[in-house]
């Protein structure tokens, strides 16, 4: 059973960089064929895909927010960061981490593809 778990500030004001740690235990980053996503949810709508990082280390962003984006990993504790610059409140949201197998890029807004699931950490961009 793979477990996620999401950490990082809770509060984080305008204009600074949110970070985000994911820990994975029950399983490693660079198993074959996996990607490690994250994904967020702002108050009142749905789930948006942020960014994924794949079992070879190579990465993918949503176009919408790329420019801001880095997801990147440290094999050696088995945990994959998120880092989003230039934060405004309407980054708000709970953000998940999460892991699904490589079935192409087109899959990672699919989120019933989606196999594990953190339990979310909530975010608030405020001053």
């Amino acid at each position: 059973q793979v477990q996620l778990q999401e950490s990082g500030p809770g509060l984080v004001k305008p204009s600074q960089t949110l970070s985000l740690t994911c820990t994975v235990s029950g399983g490693s980053i660079t198993t074959n064929y996996y990607y490690w996503s994250w994904i967020r949810q702002p108050p009142g709508k749905g789930l948006e895909w942020i960014g994924s990082i794949a079992y070879s280390g190579s990465t993918v962003y949503s176009p919408s927010l790329e420019s801001r984006t880095s997801v990147s990993r440290d094999t050696s504790k088995n945990q994959f960061t998120l880092q989003l610059k230039s934060v405004t409140p309407e980054d708000t949201a709970v953000y998940y981490c999460a892991m699904l197998p490589d079935q192409g890029r087109a899959t990672m807004m699919i989120y019933a593809v989606y196999e594990y699931w953190g339990q979310g950490t909530r975010v608030t961009v405020s001053s």
